[in-house]
């Protein structure tokens, strides 16, 4: 009688493990998806340099999400001058995921510019996620005027922080 014989119990033992090990060779080959890019700001330029530009700080930094305070909030980064422009960062809303706090520039009375401070990336999900979402909310808030925009799908958590730090700078500046 031979060991491999077609009803032998070993036979389907060692077929069995030689698909596994099949399937697990080729599942550990393939590679990750890669993300197109990590979205990173640029530091904030200091508030002295906002004065003549009409747009000054409306490039926002990333700030740590280790920080607890919340320095800065509600703070006035420009003059309501002859050109009418005004810089306001928001409070910084806390989320499931980290802080999330938004710095806005209004020129005239009109929403000019939204960049998000601070907003979840500690891990590499956060980072994937937010790279695709904060860019998305800037475009929307900036089209709808307000904070009354749409939430990111798959970004939820983000896009309430985001909508409430937004509100809240929106409430500085008309008060």
């Amino acid at each position: 009688m031979h060991a491999l014989k077609r009803n032998s119990p070993l036979r389907r033992i060692v077929l069995a493990s030689a698909a596994t090990v099949s399937g697990m060779v080729l599942l550990l080959s393939m590679k990750p998806h890669s993300s197109p890019g990590i979205a990173v700001a640029a530091p904030a330029p200091s508030s002295s340099a906002a004065g003549s530009s009409g747009s000054g700080g409306s490039s926002g930094s990333t700030g740590s999400n280790g920080s607890t305070g919340s320095s800065g909030s509600g703070s006035t980064n420009g003059s309501a001058g002859s050109t009418g422009t005004k810089t306001v960062t928001g409070e910084e809303a806390q989320t499931r995921y980290g802080p999330v706090q938004v710095r806005i520039t209004v020129k005239n009375g009109k929403l000019t510019d939204v960049t998000a401070v601070e907003y979840p990336q500690d891990n590499p999900r956060d980072q994937e996620i937010n790279s695709y979402a904060v860019p998305q909310l800037n475009r929307e808030a900036l089209t709808a005027q307000s904070a009354n925009i749409d939430v990111v799908s798959g970004a939820t958590y983000t896009s309430q922080g985001y909508q409430q730090s937004l509100q809240s700078a929106l409430d500085s500046v008309k008060g």
